[in-house]
């Protein structure tokens, strides 16, 4: 038996709350790992509270990251005694997930904990930390250099916007941070940020489909007016990696931004990246990321917390990264 987050659904409605549950309940797969740490996503607050249809099996453990040890293994290349890391794959969506102190896992998925950070560390990084990397690698591959100009970070002091600008600061970029939390001010400069922009400059809808040039890329977490409004004052051949929708899944521009200045929209996915990219993106977090700073946006809960901060999350009153001890 071991401890779980359970969420189901049912003609008698929707239930979430830790129980305890059998080995053989856990699906099919040919690796199984001791889970130590997990960590709350912006898509894990959404299925936790059952607020957005990401879940698509019942009953289901969400979470979508989690770290551990291997306990047992079929697969050929993952031993018993590795420390790995599975985040994406549908993980806390189709099959069950992290929020749970054990996982059974299809072995391709698994990516090796690198020698730099602990699990906890890992999770403090986890789907939101490792989309923020694909989106530097991103933007470096539309050759958005640290020279060409500053580059802004919207949704800020969430997770994804927390560890892009510590990314793109240690990589010698100006970063300009966008959010609607005037009081998170010290806590982003301290990550790397030079600019401060209030998150009312961007959210409302505009008529322009071009506006003055303030930025050479952005790291957008937040769709919508949002990321319409950094299309339209992004510099001639810039580029904008996508991650998210915190605002809205609706993008309400022109062509113009494409056609007139050359600007990249880059949209930037998590869930299948391929093995070799995952790897790439590992290694720069673990030579990229300080982590000292990687701390400063860390703060650990117990599995028993996940549902209260699930709320927060979506309430958009979280700073940085949740990380779940789920043996706590």
């Amino acid at each position: 038996m071991f401890r779980a987050l359970l969420v189901d659904k049912d003609d008698d409605g929707f239930r979430a709350g830790v129980t305890e549950v059998a080995d053989d309940a856990l699906p099919a797969g040919d690796v199984l790992v001791d889970v130590t740490h997990s960590t709350v996503n912006f898509k894990d607050g959404l299925a936790v509270t059952n607020s957005s249809p990401i879940v698509r099996s019942w009953p289901m453990v969400p979470g979508i990251d989690l770290a551990g040890t291997v306990v047992e293994s079929e697969h050929p290349d993952v031993a018993v005694g590795d420390a790995v890391i599975v985040n994406g794959w549908g993980i806390g969506e189709d099959t069950w997930g992290g929020f749970a102190q054990r996982a059974r896992v299809n072995g391709d998925w698994t990516v090796p904990l690198p020698d730099a950070f602990t699990s906890e560390q890992s999770m403090a990084i986890g789907t939101a930390g490792y989309t923020a990397m694909l989106c530097v690698l991103a933007l470096e591959e539309h050759d958005v250099r640290p020279d060409g100009g500053p580059v802004l970070v919207t949704g800020a002091a969430g997770g994804v916007g927390s560890t892009a600008i510590a990314l793109l600061a240690a990589r010698g970029y100006e970063v300009h941070a966008s959010t609607g939390r005037p009081e998170e001010a010290d806590y982003l400069t301290g990550l790397g940020a030079s600019t401060i922009v209030d998150r009312n400059e961007l959210s409302e809808s505009s008529t322009r489909p071009l506006q003055r040039s303030r930025w050479a890329g952005a790291v957008d977490a937040v769709g919508s007016h949002t990321l319409a409004n950094v299309l339209a004052a992004i510099e001639p051949e810039g580029c904008v990696a996508a991650c998210g929708l915190a605002q809205g899944m609706d993008l309400p521009t022109t062509v113009a931004p494409f056609i007139l200045r050359g600007v990249t929209l880059r949209g930037v996915h998590s869930v299948t990246v391929p093995r070799p990219r995952r790897l790439v993106a590992w290694e720069r977090l673990a030579a990229d990321l300080d982590q000292g700073l990687l701390a400063s946006m860390t703060h650990i809960v117990g599995l028993d917390d996940v549902i209260g901060v699930s709320e927060e999350i979506l309430a958009g009153r979280v700073r940085g990264r949740v990380v779940v001890d789920v043996n706590a």
